[in-house]
């Protein structure tokens, strides 16, 4: 396999260099110094021979404003550096740095204006700086990314100048690099924490090794009243001259799938709690699925990962390891919604193919209101056959407010009687699934992380695979 890539973006650096075929302009203090010059019309207007002495005054300017530029440092003899705190993960606030570096021998006062791109911030970033003689300056920024996947930052420009004013110099390093944005890593990670310890706690306050709870061997102990004849090991009766029980449980390595719709319904936004932030369903769909991957692979599960719109977009076998996980977290951060339907047979048929032994599948998904059965859920009945399956739909949270609001004007009526009409629908078809063994349910999308880990350690427990 190879190496992976660190998840914090690498530093990069580089010498400036002149921008533009003319890349000096004037500073603000040069047209101070002009206006006050015009100071001399005043007297001039009684004596006409003190105009010569505002033309000298300009021409003193001019030579103090060369004077200032050719001692400017060359931009050679700046460096630009850009460092990233953290791995940039969706909706998370980012810390970037940027670091000049000065080898001249005189002070500079930078302006920094970084590339950035629009899924960063809605204006690049425009900062001040001061950066001593030989010497170095760092300041900062903060992003917030709204898009997931590869996004490129571009070029720092500069404009310096000296104390005094007169005179700028610009410059662009080529700070250019790409960044992957990946999901929300600190969301899973709390999740894995705090329900994993939660269910640890509840789990030893009750454990107890029976037949049903699993069947995997981890000990030797003299026989009980109560255990089953049929875990009696009889060749190690044999040795000690007494009845001797086999313990069980359950089952550590087992095969999780997590299938992901980016098909058009997925594309729909949805108001992030708590953050003035839209981010559309398939994020909140990969969000869960990473913390789902994270919790099995603490389990010592095999994680697969499917991820479909039209065509297969990522399809990585079930595997387990760090270095598994972290193919899982490249392979969800570059999830794409398509404007098109998914084909859900599609991925039925490679998952059937891919997967012929019985596993644990959650597929993630939603389904449009028609007269007809949705073919996602038909496809999803037809997996039951060979696989446990755990079919998590999101609701619309403008729709569900539509149906539980009380209508106040007849418009109001007739979309709150629609909102019902298609929750019932909804409801019907996912009832119908529940008949057929899936475990089945719509789930607010803010709320799908934690209740799809739930449901797992749930079915992990129960040994329902």
């Amino acid at each position: 396999m190879n190496r992976t890539q660190p998840l914090i973006p690498e530093e990069v650096g580089a010498r400036a260099r002149a921008l533009g075929r003319l890349p000096f302009g004037f500073g603000p203090r040069f047209f101070v110094m002009l206006l006050l010059g015009l100071l001399w019309l005043v007297p001039a207007w009684w004596s006409p021979r003190l105009i010569g002495a505002m033309f000298l005054w300009d021409f003193v300017t001019v030579l103090a404003f060369l004077s200032d530029l050719l001692g400017l440092p060359k931009p050679t003899e700046i460096e630009a550096r850009r460092s990233w705190e953290r791995a940039p993960a969706l909706a998370r606030p980012c810390e970037v740095a940027l670091v000049i570096g000065n080898f001249a021998g005189i002070a500079i006062r930078c302006f920094l204006t970084d590339e950035t791109p629009a899924s960063f911030r809605l204006a690049p970033p425009m900062l001040e700086l001061l950066v001593p003689a030989k010497d170095r300056a760092r300041t900062s920024y903060r992003i917030l990314p709204g898009e997931r996947g590869d996004q490129r930052v571009g070029r720092l420009f500069l404009r310096y100048q000296s104390w005094l004013g007169l005179a700028q110099r610009w410059a662009v390093a080529e700070t250019a690099q790409t960044v992957r944005v990946f999901p929300d890593l600190e969301q899973a990670r709390q999740h894995a924490l705090y329900l994993i310890r939660s269910r640890q706690i509840e789990m030893e306050k009750r454990r107890r090794r029976q037949r049903g709870q699993g069947r995997e061997f981890e000990s030797l102990r003299e026989y009980q009243q109560g255990d089953d004849i049929r875990d009696i090991c009889w060749t190690a009766t044999a040795r000690r001259h007494q009845l001797t029980t086999r313990i069980f449980e359950m089952e550590r390595s087992q095969t999780i799938w997590i299938v992901l719709d980016a098909g058009r319904l997925l594309r729909a936004e949805v108001q992030q709690e708590q953050r003035d932030l839209r981010i559309c369903k398939l994020d909140y769909a990969v969000n869960a699925a990473l913390s789902l991957a994270q919790v099995a692979a603490q389990c010592g599960d095999r994680v697969g990962l499917l991820a479909y719109g039209r065509n297969i977009q990522f399809n990585l076998g079930a595997s387990r390891g760090p270095l598994h996980l972290r193919s899982v977290v490249d392979c969800l951060a570059q999830v794409r919604p398509e404007a098109s339907e998914a084909d859900h047979s599609r991925a039925a048929r490679v998952l059937l193919t891919e997967q012929s032994r019985r596993s644990l599948v959650v597929w993630i998904t939603d389904f449009a209101e028609t007269p007809t059965t949705p073919e996602v859920i038909e496809y999803a009945m037809q997996m039951t056959q060979r696989h446990l399956v755990v079919f998590s739909a999101m609701n619309q949270p403008d729709l569900t407010a539509l149906a539980e609001a009380t209508p106040q004007t007849p418009e109001e009526m007739y979309r709150h009687a629609a909102a019902l009409e298609i929750a019932h629908r909804r409801d019907l078809l996912l009832r119908g699934l529940r008949q057929r063994g899936v475990f089945a349910f719509e789930l607010v999308p803010g709320l799908l992380a934690s209740s799809l880990v739930n449901q797992y350690l749930d079915i992990k427990e129960r040994n329902l695979l």
